[in-house]
């Protein structure tokens, strides 16, 4: 994936931010591109996040089998993570508000890679549960991190871009973890190896992080004095209209409980990943019990379902930037487009609850996923709604709404398949999913931050 250009004629709201040359011996300077290379970071940070976390899915068949795990076990074991994942957020949140992002974004890897190395030495079910608790725990700091740093980094015109690229490495390592975990397992021939490699490369990227990650673009050495005028001209501009708005500094979560477009971020969340992680944790299931998929099959078919959710997070990012940088405004922007991509996931999966062929269920999940992954867009919002001062904490509200749904859906899921023997009643729940997302992003006020 290339850099963007970031060399763009400035639009009339942009104007402020005109400071992109400065003065200098050789005339003028160009800015640097490190916030774009941070945010490649970050996606290639939450891509292995993504790979430790769906890594139990993929080998989910071998695991299940050889615990001997009844469907109703599956659905708890999947929950496990979500639990103290979503009970973190919050917290975290708070942390990273106070602490700054890069240090607790450091922490979060090391911590979550020796869980993942743990849970390969399961004996158990007990001992997995316990283990994918750790994760949830050690691996809450990161989107709220990155939301963070999409506030602190990126020109409010880069927003859009910066939130798809944080998130797109959640369909990106989903979509890879297939193939990565399924190869790992065929060459060890074990899948406790496959997760302890994969525990150890997350310890590595704590410690990319720690190097490269910095809390101010005027603290990395990477940035010149253009780059970093770029975007604090952007960040005063927001904190002139912020003013003049009644907006204070830093807040609590309390003061903001009390607006209507608090809650359709939440929502939007819940319902958006009430979809995703239902496909994230019993995708993989589904093909090798419904489709009648071998291992191998479900690792490329993974692969192409995540994968068009990685090209469709990163083009729905563009789209956003470049329409607002038009002039429209961010209500048009946001609501059109997330419109639309809840319109084409609902349709999508109901399409998937009434064909019988395994192809065209694969081709209509990665329609899916493609328009889904659209509304990663919503990690834009804690900055749009709080600021930079209160990004953190709101960005961890979001995350812990959106949890809600990650230990709810595999448990729910669990017991349909358990019930019914059949996933359609599954694939129901999550077109309820993405309708209650849909409504959300149809309620959300994209315009203005809170004034609280």
């Amino acid at each position: 994936m290339s850099i963007p250009n970031t060399e763009t004629t400035a639009t009339p709201d942009e104007a402020a931010a005109l400071t992109t040359e400065q003065s200098g011996k050789g005339g003028t300077q160009r800015r640097t591109a490190v916030r774009w290379k941070l945010f490649l970071l970050l996606l290639v940070l939450v891509s292995v996040n993504y790979i430790d976390r769906g890594s139990i899915s993929v080998a989910l068949p071998i695991i299940q089998k050889e615990f001997n795990l009844a469907p109703e076990l599956v659905g708890l074991l999947l929950s496990a993570f979500f639990w103290t994942y979503a009970l973190m957020q919050v917290p975290v949140g708070w942390l990273i508000d106070k602490f700054g992002p890069r240090k607790v974004m450091t922490a979060s890897c090391l911590g979550w890679g020796a869980a993942t190395a743990a849970s390969g030495m399961a004996g158990g079910f007990l001992s997995m549960f316990i283990a994918r608790l750790g994760i949830g725990v050690t691996e809450a700091g990161v989107m709220p991190a990155g939301g963070k740093l999409n506030a602190i980094w990126m020109h409010k015109s880069e927003r859009g871009r910066g939130a798809t690229i944080l998130d797109a490495g959640a369909p990106l390592g989903a979509g890879l973890g297939g193939i990565i975990i399924a190869g790992l397992i065929a060459s060890t021939g074990s899948w406790r190896w496959s997760f302890v490699i994969a525990g150890a490369a997350t310890v590595l990227m704590g410690l990319a992080v720690w190097w490269y990650v910095r809390d101010n673009p005027r603290q990395h050495r990477g940035v010149n004095d253009a780059e970093a005028s770029y975007i604090e001209a952007s960040h005063a501009a927001e904190d002139a209209e912020a003013a003049v708005d009644g907006s204070k500094g830093k807040r609590g979560l309390l003061p903001y409980l009390k607006f209507r477009s608090f809650w359709a971020m939440c929502l939007g969340w819940l319902g958006f990943n009430g979809v995703f992680y239902g496909l994230l944790t019993w995708g993989p299931l589904y093909l090798a019990q419904a489709k009648g998929f071998d291992l191998k099959t479900i690792g490329w078919s993974t692969l192409v379902i995540f994968g068009a959710g990685f090209v469709g997070e990163i083009i729905g990012g563009t789209i956003a930037d470049k329409w607002r940088a038009s002039g429209a405004s961010a209500n048009l922007v946001m609501r059109t487009l997330l419109g639309i991509s809840s319109a084409i996931v609902v349709a999508g999966l109901v399409g998937v609850t009434v064909v019988p062929d395994a192809t065209t269920a694969v081709v209509l999940l990665s329609l899916v996923l493609f328009f889904l992954r659209w509304v990663g867009l919503f990690w834009s919002i804690p900055a749009i709604l709080g600021g930079r001062t209160n990004a953190g904490v709101l960005g961890g509200a979001m995350n812990l709404s959106g949890n809600i749904s990650g230990f709810v859906t595999p448990i729910v899921v669990g017991l349909i398949v358990g019930a019914t023997g059949s996933y359609t009643w599954a694939l129901l729940y999550f077109v309820g999913s993405a309708v209650i997302m849909g409504a959300s992003v149809l309620t959300l006020n994209y315009n203005k931050r809170l004034p609280v």
